[in-house]
Formats: structure tokens, sequence, C-alpha cells
């Protein structure tokens, strides 16, 4: 882990005194002290194609002892978004570092693609290390569930541009894929749809949530999730997203896949229709598959349209599977095996592109 510098002065301390890095705002000290408090758990992630350690300029990954024949390799990068503000305002931060691996390491799953290491980026108003700690804790647990190795990243101070207790979150990731088994591939009228669940947001439509919940209905994240709920808003709104990764790679040895569909911003339609074909038209039938309470909740909070939910949230599933239908039964098996809930939530007609959310 490197550290980072800040960009803007802080308070220069009394007047006529030298000036020193820690006085303008950043403290260095503080950092290296945050870098051998998250070791153990970076340590942790390392698969056996990680070179070396912590403390270099870059981090290395032995490609040559891979087992693939004609390799793509596949990258993607993504944040947290504005589920970064409700880390701070209730002051949990060991759960958003999974949040921030399931994006990107999913996004690559999503082509068939073994997540194969990650590196995150943590800019912060005044570095504190045991909060910087607990996320890098929470990175490095989804590095392990998606499989993958936690091999660098940066943290940075942004005095005055970052308030104290503020901070972003963002990671890379790259995988790899035989070039013969990207996906999509296949994709045609007929095809089933497969949903897997997610308890909650995952990192996406935090901004509306909070409109609708904070603002409008004038909650707080102290309160109740829900009447009758024993956990809290503010819990409920930080369930960390589910990491499908290794879900999708086991299925994959198992069925024949046509594509996988990440549902991130956009909902379900905004995101099935990206491994559409020309002459294929998808329909997901809403009621196939257990929609958590949270999502009526925002939706009463701000008297929010049906078709908007529909295409900000994933309303309770996380990623989609399309196969051919004779599978789907044998899919799901090997879905709930992995730990997921899993449903046959559509199908794939001839049309033009384009996806229907029927009622």
């Amino acid at each position: 882990m490197k550290i980072g510098r800040g960009r803007v002065p802080a308070d220069d301390g009394p007047a006529g005194a030298p000036l020193t890095y820690a006085a303008a705002g950043v403290d260095i000290g503080e950092g290296e002290r945050a870098v051998e408090l998250m070791k153990q758990h970076v340590r942790s992630t390392f698969r056996p194609e990680v070179i070396g350690d912590l403390g270099g300029f870059g981090g290395l990954f032995a490609l040559g002892r891979t087992q693939y024949r004609d390799p793509l390799l596949v990258s993607s990068t993504d944040g947290v978004g504005t589920k970064s503000m409700l880390a701070a305002l209730t002051g949990r931060y060991d759960t958003i570092g999974i949040d921030c691996v399931a994006m990107s390491a999913d996004d690559i799953a999503a082509h068939g693609a073994e997540p194969l290491f990650f590196l995150d980026y943590i800019s912060v108003g005044k570095l504190v290390p045991e909060q910087v700690d607990d996320i890098v804790a929470g990175v490095a647990r989804g590095c392990r569930d998606a499989g993958c190795a936690l091999i660098g990243g940066e943290m940075s101070e942004h005095p005055g541009i970052l308030d104290p207790g503020e901070f972003d979150l963002v990671g890379f990731a790259v995988g790899i894929v035989e070039r013969d088994e990207i996906l999509p591939a296949d994709v045609a009228p007929g095809d089933a749809v497969i949903g897997i669940a997610s308890p909650g947001l995952r990192s996406n439509g935090y901004s509306l949530a909070r409109r609708a919940l904070l603002d409008r209905a004038g909650r707080s994240l102290d309160d109740p999730a829900w009447k009758g709920a024993h956990h809290s808003l503010g819990e409920e709104l930080l369930v960390p997203s589910v990491i499908y990764a290794k879900a999708l790679l086991e299925l994959r040895r198992h069925v024949p896949v046509h594509a996988f569909v990440h549902v991130t911003g956009g909902g379900i339609p905004g995101n099935l229709v990206r491994v559409l074909p020309a002459h294929c038209h998808g329909v997901v039938h809403r009621g196939r598959w257990e929609e958590p309470r949270i999502f009526a909740e925002i939706q009463a909070a701000g008297d929010i349209a049906v078709a908007e939910m529909e295409s900000v949230f994933n309303l309770g599933v996380g990623m989609l599977v399309v196969l051919p239908r004779s599978e789907a039964n044998r899919a799901l098996d090997v879905v709930r095996n992995a730990g997921h809930d899993a449903w046959v939530v559509g199908e794939l007609v001839e049309g033009s592109p384009g996806v229907t959310v029927e009622h």
C-alpha cells in the first residue's frame, strides 16, 4: 500500500512556526501505521501467483502460473458511491470494502472470467488508521469471497477537499478467461432467465434511497428499519453486497451458460438489455422472487413510481443468468448449492431488443 499526498493545505499552525506536512493536513506517520494494521488483511487474500509483498511501487502477479490456453484479460473499475456516506454517518466501516470488491469482481465474472487480483483506492479527509484498517478488512474479505488477491492500493489524505470522517472508496480488478469462452455468447429466444438473490441495494440507488427515507420521510438511521424490525435502518442500508463470482464460475462448470447480467445501476431492464442480440426481447416477471422489504419502504417513503424503482434498484436480484431453458433446473441446483437463493424469473422471446417487466 502506498501513501498519497493531500492537495489543499489545512491549518499552518502558529504564526512563524516552521511549516510541516502534518501542519498542512497530511500525517505520513499515521499512514505508515495504517499500512502496518492492514498487512494481515492483505496477506490473507494472496494467491500462489502473487509475487512479493506489500511496500513496492506496484503489485506483481505471475500469469505464467495460470492454466489458460488462449487467455484474455478482463478489467473493471467501480466504487461504492454514496453508500460511503452511510458508513461515515453510522461509524461502521467494516463492510463497505466488500461492496467495493463486489462491484468490480462481479463485472468481471459476468464475462465468464475468473477474478485474479484487485487494487483499492481510499481517499480520506483525515487519516485515522483504525478507520482505514476496518475498510481494508472489508476489502480483504471481499477478495477472499471473490477468490482474487489484493495486491496493492493507495491511501490519500485530501484535507480541505474532504472533511475529517469523510472518505471515498473505489477499486480496480483484473480477471482472466479463455478467448473462446467469453460471455455473452449464443443468447437466443427461448432461453430462460434465472435471478440470483441480493439481500439489499448492493451499491446502487443510494442517493434516491437517502432522499426518500432520510430527507422526505424524516427518518433516522437509528430508527427500526421498518415497523417491528429488530435492526436499524442504518444496518439495513449497510447490508453488504453478495459476491457472486465463485458461484458463477462453478455454474459454468456444470451448465452451458449464454450470459451473466450484473444488476447494478439501471436495474434489471437496463442491464439485461445489454446482452440481448438484435432479434431478442427479455420478459421478466415480478412476483417470482422474494423482494427484500427495504425496497417497499423506499418506494412508500418517496412516493416513487414503479417504473422508477425498476430502473434504479435491483429489487432483490443482483445477478441474472441466461441459459437454455432445458438447463434451468440444474442451474438452480448449482446456484443454491453454492449458497444463493435463485429463481426462474423470465425468458427471452422473439422481438426487438428491450426488456418488459410484467407484474
